[in-house]
């Protein structure tokens, strides 16, 4: 493709090239070739962009002159996306039920399904238009799913729970398994609480592999629109994901949690039951979240405090032996004095 038509596609300006250049492909600022195509969006990069081999690099309008071409747009990450888009298109599934699938007779499928081998859809589900459903993909009854659903091998949505249009679930994705609820007994022994409420997935949600979203005993687990989770997230009974929130990998969630809109929580960040993340806060990687987190704040540590403190706090630890050898020394002095 021609640098030319790519620059027309993202809408960015071109600077400092031959509009005629072939682009092949697209790699990172260190391993782009000659007839490639790369990006700088961290500041860390911005050395290599001197010395870089690509033919070509996608950087922000305000980015100093290299000798590479440049194509200068107001968001180099989102442009490269869409410039990956250009190339590499998803794998695409013709309609068609394989023979192996099993559908109860009362599911009502959208036209265009593709329905792969050893697919299990049971009663009462209804599932909209263009949808995929990749091998041992299994639906239990009742299950309500809007149009354009893709969920990988594996994935299971339990009973009754209802996902809206352009949801994608992952490799082993489980929605609706039971929340974690047991009663003690006089005896010391757990009694189960059911779990029947379902799980509701809005439109535009993604969900990454192995991650399970639990159902309540009341209520209703709710992932709004446009959020997206990584793998091996652990979102609990009766919580409340806000729309475009981001859940990176490890993330658990205890019961009842509620987590704002465009909140971002790191890798392995864990939210105590019944706290609430307030729109647009910002937990970084391992953090602990015991109480409530107030709206675009950015917090650190376990338990989580404002990150600049947890700065300071960190910067002080590597100290604190030769601070406690020094306070020791002082009150062994005013001990001898008394």
């Amino acid at each position: 493709m021609k640098l030319s038509a790519i620059a027309s596609a993202l809408n960015a300006r071109l600077d400092n090239a031959s509009p005629d250049i072939e682009i092949t492909g697209l790699n990172g600022i260190e391993r782009a070739g000659p007839s490639e195509l790369t990006f700088v969006a961290n500041p860390k990069y911005a050395g290599s962009a001197r010395h870089t081999k690509a033919a070509a690099v996608i950087v922000a309008n305000d980015f100093p002159a290299i000798p590479a071409a440049t194509l200068r747009v107001e968001d180099p990450y989102l442009s490269f996306a869409r410039a990956l888009e250009l190339f590499y298109q998803p794998e695409r599934y013709s309609p068609g039920i394989h023979p192996t699938a099993i559908i109860h007779p009362s599911a009502k499928i959208g036209g265009n399904a593709h329905i792969a081998p050893y697919v299990v859809v049971n009663e009462s589900v209804e599932i909209g238009a263009n949808a995929v459903l990749l091998a041992h993909v299994v639906i239990y009854r009742g299950v309500t799913i809007g149009n354009d659903f893709f969920a990988h091998a594996h994935a299971v949505v339990r009973e009754n729970c209802r996902i809206g249009n352009n949801v994608l679930l992952h490799n082993g994705v489980v929605i609706g398994s039971d929340g974690f609820g047991f009663a003690k007994t006089p005896k010391g022994s757990w009694y189960k609480i059911p779990q029947p409420a379902p799980v509701v997935i809005e439109d535009d949600v993604e969900i990454q592999a192995n991650s399970c979203i639990d159902r309540a005993s009341v209520g209703e687990t709710r992932i709004r629109r446009g959020v997206k989770i990584d793998n091996l997230v652990q979102v609990g009974h009766g919580s409340q994901v806000g729309e475009d929130a981001l859940l990176a990998a490890q993330v658990g969630l205890a019961g009842s949690t509620e987590i704002g809109k465009r909140a971002i929580l790191t890798g392995q960040v864990g939210v105590v039951g019944h706290c609430k993340v307030g729109e647009g806060a910002i937990v970084t990687p391992q953090s602990g979240v015991a109480a409530d987190i107030p709206a675009g704040a950015l917090v650190s540590g376990a338990p989580a405090v404002d990150h600049r403190a947890w700065l300071k706090y960190s910067a002080l630890l590597p100290k604190l032996p030769d601070l406690v050898r020094a306070l020791r020394a002082v009150i062994g002095e005013k001990s001898v004095k008394k």
